[in-house]
């Protein structure tokens, strides 16, 4: 669980960098920075369970890397909507992922479940930002949406193997 958790919350660091590359200056930028900064939290909280567990990191990050750079570029350049949708849509996902994982955990890992739990209600607020900025009037915004939400899902069960 750690190591994906680790590699998801470094892939949206990426997608943000990639956002913001394309949209400093902008008004949108300053809402994304915050949401950035926020992955940035959860993944050195993170990089510290790795390091503590002694937990392998996935054998993708140059992956994801490129991956999540390239995708925040992309919807970026498609325009400030766009971005956002891809913000709904990558937080829709991590949000379901980490309901399963709170499930799993149970009783087990009190300390992880906390972590999760923190983490999934800030990716919560996250989605509900990028709808309150107009996600959902991206041009192709259910096919974008879909089509990121499965990205999403093939990283985490990729992450899971390798």
């Amino acid at each position: 669980m750690i190591r994906v958790d680790h590699a998801g919350e470094y892939g949206a660091v990426r997608i943000y960098e990639g956002q913001l590359a394309v949209l400093k200056g902008r008004a949108s930028a300053q809402t994304i920075q915050h949401m950035a900064e926020q992955e940035q939290a959860h993944l050195k909280a993170f990089d510290k369970l790795i390091n503590e567990r002694r937990v392998r990191p996935t054998a993708l990050e140059p992956v994801w890397r490129v991956a999540g750079f390239a995708l925040g570029a992309a919807t970026a350049l498609m325009g400030e909507k766009a971005a956002f949708a891809c913000t709904a849509a990558v937080e829709e996902a991590i949000d379901e992922h980490y309901a399963a994982q709170i499930e799993a955990i149970g009783a087990s890992d009190p300390v992880l479940k906390k972590t999760v739990e923190e983490f999934r209600a800030d990716e919560a607020a996250h989605r509900q930002t990028a709808l309150d900025n107009g996600a959902e009037s991206a041009p192709g915004y259910k096919f974008l949406s879909e089509a990121i939400k499965a990205g999403c899902r093939v990283a985490i069960k990729l992450s899971e193997k390798i």
